[in-house]
């Protein structure tokens, strides 16, 4: 799963991209301003950003050049600018890819995954088998199986699995549950992560109370626990 950090300040603007993105199974962080990107940016690894240049604090295109001061992190600008100048400037300050307002969310996500390949073929290849223990999740194939054998999940268990198993011994908030692995048109409560959470343990063979793998943090979250 690719993370993807979407600056843009328009609130609905950025809440239906982020929708979109999470739904093609990106993991998204969602910003309004350009010191929340460079904070972003520096904190920890991002896969791609996605770039408005209208941003309230900062111009876009120096915002660019700020990011491009501290990460190699492949950047798309989402611009309404349509002058050839102004698109030769951005990829001067280091953008990789420009997408023209308006779009729609495949065309954007066509251009992220072809960036991707691009910028992925001279390092490390998407990973589309996760191992964890005795779990093997095949991300491409949606399936997934348990010491060889075949495990039976719905849509949504896999989701949940899936995301555990891609961050390994990692508490993981339901907070974070809620935003990346449902869409936000059906957040799901603590109550219904729960219940997912217990149709997946009665899977894998165990228990709330005598966890191996699914493992809750109270008060925190949850989390995948791998013995090395």
């Amino acid at each position: 799963m690719y993370s993807v950090l979407l600056v843009e300040d328009d609130d609905a603007i950025r809440a239906a991209l982020r929708d979109a993105l999470i739904e093609r199974r990106f993991s998204v962080v969602a910003v309004a301003t350009a010191a929340e990107a460079l904070r972003e940016t520096a904190a920890g690894p991002v896969d791609i950003v996605l770039l408005d240049l209208g941003l309230p604090d900062l111009d876009g295109t120096a915002a660019l050049r700020m990011i491009r001061g501290i990460s190699s992190v492949p950047v798309i600008i989402v611009t309404a600018r349509r002058g050839e100048t102004s698109v030769v400037q951005l990829l001067d300050a280091g953008a990789d890819d420009y997408v023209v307002k308006p779009f729609s969310a495949d065309h954007l996500v066509a251009r992220m995954r072809a960036l991707l390949r691009r910028t992925s073929a001279s390092s490390v290849p998407e990973q589309h088998v996760v191992a964890a223990g005795g779990l093997q999740i095949n991300l491409l194939e949606r399936s997934a199986s348990f010491h060889g054998q075949h495990l039976d999940l719905t849509r949504r268990e896999f989701d949940l699995l899936a995301y555990l198993a891609e961050r390994p011994n990692r508490v993981v908030t339901r907070r974070e549950l809620s935003d990346q692995v449902w869409a936000s048109s059906e957040k799901a409560s603590d109550q219904t992560i729960d219940v997912h959470l217990s149709w997946l343990r009665r899977k894998l063979g165990e228990t709330a109370a005598r966890p191996r793998y699914l493992h809750t943090i109270r008060g925190v979250g949850v989390k995948l626990v791998v013995s090395t």
